[in-house]
């Protein structure tokens, strides 16, 4: 049986990682420079982290961590923040995060792994350096693949569209067919979590945790309507802002989620009321970290911090958001798993 190696670059809190070694395939180690992703990647997946920014690793470390495997997978997230569609609307001049995909084609082109796969925000295709990336894979003769895919199809209860790449010296790949005939929704993810007033925190998990709201905002999220907007408000609550021309085309902002449909797309700011439509369906709450967490398909028992350890919401909320749903991991990685089963 073939040995198998796996190296998850920009590997965060380990989403994209989990649903690897859920399907089977061994993830050796992860890089982030973001120190808060130790604990929850190394707690839950087994696998070594390393805290380092990818300019910096060389082809002998990268190869060194491969081993003496058979098949090398060379997985990888790079930062989506600057390939957004709010960030496209700006001068992204000088931003270090552009040349991010740049490092992980030098790292490709280094250690020239077997399979290699991408995920990111679909706007990236927009963008020449993602297609530089691509024509660097095809001159190293990668067979590439890559498109646009709703992750709701794939078990992860959130409308949220990605851009997949999966490329492989070993013959064509591409990603399976959906999962799901149809999404999963907020009541079958999260409806069976105890519920919380605004501020609290559950004694059994202290990720089950809202963040506090002020007299106003209970007042704005008591008359929001699930599926509704802040346009449905009394006059008096709503924002200044939003009453100047300028922030009439912001609806989905202060909004409830819908118990029968999806939830939206989780960001770094999931966990607050006025952030998005990330209030909850029917308690006078935001999200808790959990619930977020759920949504973007991690176990219910996930571990992000030592037992005992303050909850930082914005540090945790950018863990959460940013990563990448374990069910499209596990899509991704089945779809590995059915491609080295054909060669």
């Amino acid at each position: 049986m073939a040995k198998i190696s796996c190296v998850d670059l920009f590997c965060g809190a380990g989403g994209l990682t989990h649903g690897f070694v859920l399907e089977g395939l061994p993830v050796v180690a992860g890089i982030d420079m973001d120190p808060a992703c130790r604990f929850p990647y190394e707690t839950n997946n087994q696998a070594r982290f390393i805290e380092r920014d990818i300019s910096t690793v060389t082809k002998e470390e990268l190869t060194s961590l491969f081993g003496d495997a058979d098949v090398r997978i060379l997985a990888g997230c790079a930062p989506c923040q600057p390939f957004s569609t709010y960030a496209h609307r700006y001068s992204l001049d000088g931003n270090g995060k552009w040349g991010l995909l740049y490092e992980f084609a030098r790292l490709a082109e280094a250690a020239n792994p077997d399979i290699i796969t991408m995920e990111n925000v679909p706007t990236v295709a927009k963008h020449v350096v993602f297609h530089d990336f691509v024509d660097t894979l095809r001159r190293l003769n990668y067979h590439v693949w890559y498109g646009v895919v709703n992750s709701s199809l794939y078990g992860v209860p959130q409308a949220r569209r990605r851009m997949v790449l999966l490329a492989s010296k070993l013959g064509k790949i591409e990603i399976i067919p959906p999962t799901h005939d149809k999404p999963r929704t907020v009541r079958e993810a999260i409806g069976s979590l105890s519920p919380l007033k605004a501020g609290e925190s559950a004694s059994r998990d202290k990720l089950h945790v809202s963040s506090s709201l002020s007299e106003k905002n209970l007042q704005r999220i008591r008359v929001s309507m699930p599926g509704g907007t802040w346009r449905d408000w009394p006059k008096h609550l709503v924002a200044n802002c939003h009453r100047e021309s300028s922030g009439q085309t912001y609806p989905s902002v202060y909004g409830r989620m819908e118990w029968d449909k999806p939830a939206p797309t989780m960001t770094t700011q999931c966990f607050g009321f006025g952030n998005g439509r990330f209030g909850h369906p029917e308690q006078d709450r935001a999200i808790s970290l959990r619930e977020a967490a759920i949504l973007q398909s991690f176990p219910h028992n996930y571990a992000f911090i030592p037992e005992g350890s303050k909850v930082h919401l914005k540090v945790l909320g950018r863990l959460i958001g940013n990563a990448v749903p374990v069910d499209l991991g596990r899509a991704i990685a089945r779809s590995i798993n059915c491609h080295l089963a054909t060669q």
